[in-house]
């Protein structure tokens, strides 16, 4: 059966061996298994090659500024919260322009997926370290090497006690969808940090080099013990693949606004009431 999401697209940006084409696949065949179909389904991303990858679907999706996917996320699925809503970016957009919002959003805990693309380099601007970036990795702008602290967005994610956590690869496409699967269920924030290779600037972190550096979760691995999961979140020369954290007991965000406590009709639906709306702008503070 063809794929309702699936759109060939024959000027296509990515460079020929980018990662960004299996995980495309995957997230394909992961909406295909979930029989998601394209009313109920709404894409987001920023600005950057991984940012560019709902343009390549046959799907709805708001392509938003650098670093400012998850505000419109958010605000998509609260005006509307029978929708699934899933993000689409990189390393820096997510984690460096998006920093900010990535932070407030685990707080706010709307149910939204974040699949990040973590290429550990800015591909779209040719190869500039990212937030990701390895200590000691030479750029065009870090001539010297990289010497900040990489960030660890998976441990940063459970210190904030996100709902669902998880890390993936590129290189094992039947053990990323089923992750990815898991967090377009779940009923919360889920982080998907999804490792690809970037071919053209990121000579380092290979498709042997993330092969050799992650290992799956052991049987029998907890993810609602947030001790343990830190723990995990932690282990960088050998890191851990698989959903590292859940928690199942969060407030969802659009869950508990006041627009929906006594009517659960989606606001894109009801009518405007203008003479409030002015009431409200005229009122005296």
């Amino acid at each position: 059966m063809d794929n309702i999401f699936d759109r060939f697209v024959d000027d296509n940006a990515w460079c020929p061996g980018c990662g960004n084409f299996p995980i495309r696949k995957i997230m394909l065949e992961a909406i295909a298994e979930l029989g998601l179909t394209q009313k109920e389904t709404v894409f987001v991303s920023g600005i950057g090659q991984a940012a560019k990858a709902p343009q390549y679907y046959e799907a709805n999706y708001f392509n938003g500024l650098h670093g400012r996917s998850l505000p419109p996320a958010t605000g998509i699925k609260a005006s509307n919260p029978n929708l699934k809503v899933i993000v689409e970016s990189g390393d820096g957009d997510m984690y460096g322009e998006g920093g900010n919002h990535f932070i407030h959003t685990i707080r706010r805990n709307p149910d939204i997926t974040v699949i990040v693309h973590d290429n550990m380099v800015y591909g779209l601007t040719k190869g500039q370290a990212s937030p990701t970036t390895g200590i000691g990795m030479v750029t065009p702008i870090q001539v010297d090497g990289v010497f900040e602290e990489p960030l660890n967005p998976v441990a940063l994610a459970i210190a904030m006690d996100a709902s669902f956590v998880a890390r993936a690869s590129f290189s094992d496409p039947d053990k990323t969808k089923e992750i990815i699967k898991q967090a377009i269920n779940h009923k919360g924030f889920a982080l998907v940090d999804l490792f690809q290779a970037c071919v053209s600037f990121n000579k380092i972190n290979t498709f042997k080099w993330f092969k050799e550096h992650t290992y799956y979760l052991e049987a029998g691995y907890d993810p609602t013990d947030r001790a343990e999961a830190f723990k995990k979140a932690l282990e960088t020369d050998h890191m851990p693949l698989g959903v590292i954290y859940v928690n199942k007991n969060r407030l969802v965000f659009e869950d508990n606004l006041r627009a929906y406590k006594e009517n659960k009709i989606p606001l894109y639906k009801r009518e405007n009431d203008f003479g409030k709306i002015e009431e409200l702008i005229r009122a005296k503070k």
